[in-house]
Formats: structure tokens, sequence, C-alpha cells
């Protein structure tokens, strides 16, 4: 069965495995999309980036007004969800000073983010990739973030 989402341009390549799984373009766009509408309800200027399993930037948008700096946030947020399959959201408690990953943020050349806006993309248990959302403060990328993963279902 072929995924209606899947544009098979070149009829010569075949899928990557997330895109096997359901992350193609089209489902990055509608996460973007989803983003973006939470993102004007709040009235938040935002950035927000799809990576795949192999976190390869899979689409990517920054609204008009968004911080430049949320570029690579966003794109950060996705990578440490990606990396840890758990929402970044989940690690502040455990990143604090006195515990026992203190200092995680310096991790893979500190591109570890520890604060709300990222979560990975499962597919019937299998991480597929991941999202990233940065413009607003910790709650407002987690609700855009939230938006985008009910959107890939």
């Amino acid at each position: 069965m072929t995924d209606p989402d899947l544009e098979t341009v070149d009829s010569s390549r075949g899928p990557t495995a997330s895109q096997a799984a359901g992350l193609t373009l089209a489902a990055a766009r509608r996460m973007i999309a989803a983003v973006e509408a939470e993102a004007r309800q709040m009235k938040v200027a935002m950035s927000v980036a799809v990576v795949d399993s192999g976190d390869q930037l899979v689409s990517f948008a920054r609204m008009d007004g968004a911080d430049l700096v949320g570029i690579r946030l966003a794109q950060d947020k996705a990578y440490t969800a990606l990396v840890n399959r758990m929402p970044t959201g989940d690690l502040p408690p455990i990143v604090q000073p006195g515990t026992e990953f203190y200092g995680y943020d310096s991790v893979a050349g500190g591109r570890m983010i520890v604060f709300a806006g990222g979560m990975p993309l499962e597919r019937n248990g299998v991480l597929v990739g991941a999202v990233g959302v940065s413009g607003g403060d910790s709650a407002q990328d987690q609700r855009a973030v939230e938006a985008a993963v009910r959107t890939f279902g």
C-alpha cells in the first residue's frame, strides 16, 4: 500500500524509513501549519523544525517577525527530543544543579535544549523523527509543538 502523501518525483529512489512510516514532506507541512495556526492564536511569531529519524531536516519555517535565535533553537529542540526519545519539557527536573544530569545542556556541542518545545514523533511505537518549536515562552512553545504532534497522529 502506497502512502498518498509520498511524492515520488524520482521513481528510481525509494522512500526513507521515516518517509515510509508517514513522515513525508506533506506531513511535515501539515505540522508546520498546525504550529503556525496555534502561534497566530497566541499572537507569537515562531520557528518550527521537523526532522527525520536521522536528524535530517524534513521541513522548516520561520514566521515573519520570529526571532533569529529561534531558527537554531527549533532545530536543536527537535534534535534533543529525537536523541532522548522524550519531550524536551521533561528534562528540566533532571538537569538542575545537584541532580545526576546537571550540565546535560553542554552535551553534543551544546545542542541539548533542556526546556519545552521539542517532541519526538513515533508511528506504531517506532521513532520516525521529531519536531521543535521556538518563539514563545516554554508554555507557548509546548502548546504549539503539541499541536504539531496531534496533527501527525
